[in-house]
């Protein structure tokens, strides 16, 4: 299944009306739809290297929008949220995750996990549903969707721009554990200066 809709998002990279396709890929991807937006982006941009930069705002806007109804989903429908969540096998984390999220230290860590959720591989989905279900703040869930979501497709777009089909195959091959390292770097980062100016 996951290989047909692979190839089903490659073919919609290819089409005339692209960039709608990937506004719809970006919004779901961030619900319920399991293929992530990267797969059409770094097709799209190296068929049209100077769009890179409207290429990488369409899937960060759709696909933070797509996180807040994800987010929605999460803090309306709780059966529906936790056959997703069990379906990627996340079910006893957001358990825990309830139980936490009543101290800082709780709060913390899920803002460092939902960036590494928008930034990096993990399936983005469980973690907007989860936010909603924990009803954690939308507006800071929001934000931080954008910032990373936004920081993953520009470097998807831009990189793609620069050097078009060898980052196509790199980042086919090595992209999920690039974009694991600079994720974790920048959470790990983040903390060190949080914990210094407090």
């Amino acid at each position: 299944m996951f290989k047909e809709l692979y190839e089903k998002s490659l073919k919609l990279a290819a089409h005339k009306s692209s960039k709608v396709f990937l506004g719809i890929v970006s919004f779901i991807e961030s619900s319920f739809f399991p293929i992530p937006p990267d797969i059409m982006i770094v097709p799209m941009v190296i068929a049209k290297k100077n769009d890179y930069l409207k290429i990488f705002l369409i899937a960060t806007i759709f696909s933070s929008f797509g996180g807040l109804f994800g987010y929605f989903i999460g803090s309306t429908f709780l059966e529906l949220s936790m056959t997703v969540i069990e379906f990627y096998g996340y079910e006893e984390k957001v358990l825990n995750l309830q139980n936490k999220m009543s101290t800082k230290s709780g709060v913390l860590f899920w803002l460092g996990t939902l960036f590494l959720a928008g930034f990096t591989p993990l399936p983005f989905k469980v973690f907007t549903i989860t936010s909603g279900i924990i009803s954690f703040n939308i507006i800071i869930f929001f934000f931080i969707c954008l910032i990373s979501r936004g920081l993953r497709f520009f470097i998807v777009a831009f990189l793609s721009a620069k050097f078009g089909e060898v980052f196509g195959s790199f980042i086919e091959k090595k992209g999920g554990f690039l974009f694991s390292i600079i994720g974790v770097a920048l959470v790990v980062i983040t903390l060190i200066i949080y914990f210094i100016i407090n």
